[in-house]
This record gives structure tokens, C-alpha cells and sequence, in this order.
């Protein structure tokens, strides 16, 4: 399995996955929306599915690709020691700023 930085490091596929977080889409869907050919997205497509990222399921001749969630939880927990440092350092700029402002 890939991993998932590695995989959205690429912008096509971040595009990918940002047209996929409001709804489920065909590649042709996609191709439409995103204005990149088909073999384009077929290929990324891929790559996304075979690191977790996205999944398919047959509806008629189509498939019909949707994000997963258990690649960005664990995303979203790596990056949570780090999004709790910027915030301190934040809070300690809001404080610092608040401390100039009184006479």
C-alpha cells in the first residue's frame, strides 16, 4: 500500500479527491469536471484505489468511485501533535499581541 502523503502529493489527485468529497462520480464524471482526459484520470484513479484512498462499485456499465475514510483519519491523527503545536504557538501570538495593546 502506498502511502497517502505520497499519493496526494500528486495536484491531480488532490484534485480527484476534492471533486470526490461532496459526492460519489463516474470517471467520465470526473473527466467533465475536471477537464483532464480520460486515460488521465483512469490513471490516477488507480493509484488512489490502491492506496485505500478511493473505492469503486459497478453501476451498470459504470464505476462509481467515493473517497474512503479510514486514509484521512489516519491522516488527520498524524497531523494532530502538529495542528496542537500551531495552535500553542498561535494562542502565545494572541497573548503576546493582547499584552501590546494594553496602555
Amino acid at each position: 500500500m502506498m502511502d497517502v502523503l505520497e499519493v496526494l502529493a500528486e495536484p491531480a489527485r488532490r484534485r480527484i479527491v476534492d471533486a470526490l468529497l461532496t459526492r460519489e462520480a463516474s470517471v467520465s464524471d470526473l473527466v467533465s469536471a475536471l477537464g483532464m482526459s480520460q486515460p488521465a484520470i483512469s490513471k490516477h484513479l488507480r493509484v488512489l484505489r490502491e492506496a485505500g484512498v478511493v473505492t469503486a462499485r459497478a453501476q451498470a456499465q459504470q464505476r462509481i468511485y467515493r473517497l474512503e475514510p479510514g486514509p484521512f483519519r489516519e491522516l488527520d491523527a498524524w497531523l494532530s501533535p502538529y495542528r496542537k503545536l500551531w495552535n500553542l504557538h498561535l494562542d502565545a501570538l494572541e497573548e503576546h499581541l493582547r499584552q501590546g495593546e494594553e496602555p
